[in-house]
Parts: structure tokens; C-alpha cells; sequence
């Protein structure tokens, strides 16, 4: 079984604090060599000015392949592509496109006055571009705006028939769930690669509140696990071992490429790539 590549997914920070947080991780997981590392919008929109500082920067500064977060919340077409435009002229090369999380309260979202629509024309109009390759989201479990599991599947095929070059799954727990996912997307005529979503659960009651607001469906033995690790003082431990594993089944299941949602806590995620043979390679700097 080969060493797989990776990728890993930031958020941007909001405080001084946050801004050496986020170093610190991108410090600590680009010696593994990632495919790319993207940065995530906030829900609403809310982060958009500090999601584009944060790719700039990581682009300029540790010569990592960034791919930018940009959805269609709270923005007019116009003010989007505009940030879309700052990002070609920031020779970032890859975005993921997503339709975005409504502002807290908001319930479902509502597209803004001269907004995009959805997803859909937004890759749209990002392909006519010709600047970017592009990235999307996908669910191995029924999305919480989706009429069921076929509904998501055909909404990715017309973002792939959009336009996009990839797709990365919203987290789940069992790689089966991840299995079943890309047999229906490849029998509905997709044949963009799907890359898995892996959480390494730093924190069990947070996890929980993430897996429910986005329809991920929790396993007993992996809540009834975590629940006596916390009582234990054993999360650590277990978290590596769950995430391990799973990624040791998909890729016995044929998958190249693992990307890792950080949370911008780089440890578990580091501690998981080497587990699977993931280990850092030396820079010239250090050769030298």
C-alpha cells in the first residue's frame, strides 16, 4: 500500500492569537509536503477579508499550493469575482467553491440581491475565468437542505459539469459510508476524483454539536468510545487510533489523497500522517 497524499484545511484567525495559531500549524504540518492547504470563509461570509489575507499570506510565505475558500453568501456577483480576481492577481491558482453557510439565525440560505444563486453558477462563472482549478464540496450523508442521498449526488454532478476538477467529502466516521458514496457517484456518470474529509477529534462534545448540524451520523461504539476516553483522560490516544484507522481502510480501499480538517490544531493531525507513513521530507535548507 503506497503513502498516500494529503491535504489540510485551515480557518482563518481573528485575533493576534489566532494569527500565531495558525503559523504555528502551518509551521508544524508543511514539512509533510501537502498536495495543497486551503482556508475556509466563515458562516455568512463573516471572515471573507481575513480568509484572503490568510491565503495570501500562506502563499507568499511558506511556498505551499493554497486553495481559497469562496462562497456565495452575503455578496453580489460583482463583489465576488472581484475577490476572485485578487486572488488570480495573488497567484493563488485553486479555489474551493462552495454555496456557504447562511449568517447565524438566518436559517436556509437566501441568495443575496444580485448574487450568485448557489454553487452551481458560481463554478460556472469561476470556469469561464480560466484561471483557477477548482474544488467543491461533497457528502457522503444527505446534506441538511438536500430532498435525500440522490438529491446530493445529482447537485455534485452538475457542479462537476460545472466546471469543477475535484471534490472533497464533508467528515464522517466510517469509511464504508465514504465507500458506498463513490460507487453512486461514479454510477451517476462522475468522474472527477473525490478526496475524503477527514475530523481527527480533538474534541469529543464539540465533534458531537459539528457531526449533528451537518447531518453526519454518529456511530455507538465510536460516542460510547469517546465518552468513556473522556471520563479516562484518554481522548488523545483513542482520537489518533479512530482516525488511523480509518484512513488505513480507505486507502486499503483505493484511496490516493486524505484531507484533514485541522481545526488549526496541527498535533493529531500530524500525529495521525505519521502513523501512516507520512513523514516529513527535508528541505534544502536542511540538507545543505
Amino acid at each position: 500500500m503506497s503513502v498516500p497524499s494529503v491535504s489540510f484545511e485551515f480557518f482563518p484567525p481573528k485575533s493576534l492569537e489566532g494569527s500565531f495559531r495558525l503559523w504555528d500549524c502551518v509551521q508544524t504540518l508543511a514539512p509533510l509536503a501537502p498536495e495543497f492547504v486551503s482556508v475556509t470563509y466563515g458562516a455568512g461570509g463573516t471572515t471573507r477579508t481575513l480568509t484572503h489575507e490568510a491565503v495570501a499570506t500562506i502563499h507568499k510565505t511558506s511556498g505551499l499550493r493554497v486553495a481559497a475558500h469562496l462562497t456565495c453568501v452575503d455578496a453580489t456577483k460583482a463583489e465576488t469575482m472581484e475577490i476572485a480576481e485578487a486572488y488570480a492577481e495573488a497567484r493563488v491558482s485553486e479555489i474551493v467553491a462552495l454555496r456557504g453557510d447562511p449568517p447565524k439565525g438566518q436559517g436556509k440560505f437566501t441568495p443575496a440581491e444580485n448574487g450568485f444563486s448557489g454553487s452551481v453558477e458560481l463554478i460556472e462563472a469561476l470556469s469561464a475565468m480560466n484561471k483557477f482549478r477548482l474544488r467543491v464540496g461533497a457528502y457522503p450523508e444527505k446534506h441538511p437542505d438536500a430532498a435525500d442521498n440522490q438529491a446530493d449526488i445529482d447537485h455534485l454532478k452538475r457542479k462537476i459539469d460545472a466546471g469543477a476538477h475535484s471534490a472533497i467529502t464533508q467528515f464522517f466516521f466510517e469509511a464504508e459510508t465514504f465507500f458506498r458514496f463513490r460507487d453512486a457517484c461514479v454510477k451517476a456518470g462522475i468522474d472527477a476524483p473525490i478526496i475524503p474529509g477527514i475530523l481527527p477529534i480533538e474534541n469529543w462534545s464539540g465533534a458531537k454539536r459539528f457531526a449533528q448540524s451537518c447531518g453526519t451520523s454518529i456511530p455507538a461504539v465510536i460516542n460510547d468510545a469517546f465518552e468513556n476516553a473522556t471520563r479516562d483522560g484518554t481522548t488523545e490516544l483513542l482520537a489518533t487510533a479512530v482516525a488511523t484507522e480509518l484512513c488505513d481502510e480507505l486507502l486499503q480501499g483505493g484511496v490516493e489523497h486524505l484531507h484533514f480538517y485541522t481545526l488549526n490544531r496541527p498535533e493529531l493531525t500530524r500525529d495521525v500522517c505519521h502513523a501512516l507513513g507520512i513523514m516529513p521530507k527535508a528541505s534544502l535548507q536542511e540538507v545543505a
